[in-house]
């Protein structure tokens, strides 16, 4: 067998290893499912409502921290509809802000829109997580690329919100974010 012959079989095999890998294993293979029955429940009209203060920090494709931010969320709801808006400030004095307007359906389904998200957004609540999706237009600032989003938050026992966020492009993740949304008390 010639040498690239066997670079190329060695590269396919790689290639349907990843495949493999992403569709049946890992963060992205999570569904709202999974969580159906566990506690305590995320009630977003509970969770993510008021002031909420927000810490995280931005991983690039490299698994290294590229931002650190802290956000001021406010939260309100009438009925099934809420507005979230947020302003986050990062490490390096850069600030952005962003309001989402979130419908939530009485079988768990979620809908959700901010000016810089293409399309609506889709998820899910279920027991003790959330699930969204979506398509985000990055500033012109940060390249103004178009990234696909997958969004989960999960509610500790304490109202804590632990949210992790995975970014990709053509299926590649090129950053991943970490962060906790803590109701500031009135």
């Amino acid at each position: 067998m010639s040498p690239w012959v066997s670079a190329l079989i060695a590269v396919l095999v790689v290639v349907a290893l990843l495949v493999v890998k992403n569709r049946f294993v890992g963060f992205a293979t999570q569904k709202p499912a999974d969580f159906a029955g566990k506690g305590p429940v995320f009630d977003m009209r509970q969770h993510l409502s008021g002031p909420i203060l927000c810490e995280g920090v931005v991983y690039g494709p490299t698994g290294r921290v590229s931002s650190r931010f802290v956000a001021d969320i406010v939260g309100t709801w009438n009925g099934t509809t809420g507005v979230l808006k947020e302003r986050f400030r990062y490490d390096t004095g850069m600030v952005q802000d962003r309001q989402w307007t979130l419908i939530l359906g009485n079988d768990g389904a979620i809908s959700a829109e901010a000016p810089d998200v293409i399309g609506t957004g889709v998820g899910r609540v279920e027991g003790s997580a959330v699930e969204m999706r979506y398509k985000i237009k990055l500033s012109p600032e940060a390249g103004g690329h178009v990234l696909d989003v997958v969004d989960w938050m999960y509610v500790m026992e304490n109202g804590t919100v632990m949210n992790r966020s995975q970014f990709r492009k053509f299926g590649i993740k090129v950053a991943e974010l970490v962060a906790t949304m803590r109701r500031v008390p009135s």
